[in-house]
């Protein structure tokens, strides 16, 4: 059964507009893991434009389920890492003028850099995963570098224009992360998924993790962020089962 991690950044983006103390991104991540989130996941920025230094380390302290730290393979972020000790770091694009982040790294490019970044930080006791787009080249890149886990950039499918371009997009998906099952690396996914789109991908059997924020964020805002996190892991629980072929 697939697991929930809740990204919440945007509590803090909401907190930044005004440089105030609130709403408090560690009180958010207790609220998400008492209705039943299976993780955090967190991406400190290089600009830190939503999340601070203080919340990594104050989550760090507070968070009893799973720490997933996103952010760019710096040495500035993997020091950091190794400091705190997430769970997890999942490793991903940045650029500064991007409002998200826009794709999955290269890694079939960026193989050398990466894997020793990699060896850094399995050498300090952290779980590493590569978000990536949805190729079965950089599914095998991943392995080659000795990532532990990959996560499948959903945002192409999760933005489709329509549904011949959707289930192109979910082809590509199903294909990535049946190449990762069988090289055994741990597959988690996310980008863009919401309440409605999230129904189909979470029946790929495969998916072990779901990282989901701006969606449930936006959700709390007007049904509150208990419900909220509650209706979505709902949703990635249930809807699971075995698809042997694209629906």
């Amino acid at each position: 059964m697939a697991r929930l991690s809740v990204n919440i950044d945007q509590i803090a983006t909401l907190r930044q507009a005004r440089l105030g103390k609130e709403p408090d991104p560690v009180t958010a991540a207790s609220i998400v893991e008492l209705a039943g989130a299976d993780g955090v996941t967190v991406h400190l920025r290089e600009d830190r434009r939503h999340i601070q230094d203080r919340d990594l380390r104050l989550l760090r302290e507070t968070v009893k389920t799973k720490l997933n730290l996103e952010m760019a393979a710096t040495e500035e972020m993997i020091n950091i890492a190794l400091e705190i000790k997430p769970d997890m770091v999942t490793l991903v694009p940045e650029k500064r003028a991007e409002l998200t982040t826009e794709g999955g790294l290269d890694v079939v490019m960026n193989k050398e850099g990466l894997s020793k970044q990699i060896s850094v930080l399995k050498n300090g006791g952290i779980a590493v995963s590569l978000f990536i787009n949805p190729e079965i080249d950089q599914v095998k890149a991943a392995l080659r570098v000795g990532a532990d886990y990959v996560e499948i950039h959903t945002g192409r499918y999760a933005d489709a224009a329509n549904k011949e371009e959707g289930e192109i997009e979910f082809g590509r998906i199903l294909d990535a992360t049946k190449a990762a099952s069988k090289l055994r690396l741990g597959i988690n996914a996310g980008h863009g998924l919401n309440y409605i789109n999230i129904k189909k991908i979470s029946k790929i059997s495969e998916i072990e993790e779901f990282s989901i924020g701006h969606s449930i964020i936006s959700r709390a805002v007007l049904v509150g962020l208990d419900k909220a996190v509650r209706e979505m892991t709902e949703l990635v629980k249930v809807n699971q089962a075995v698809l042997k072929q694209p629906l």
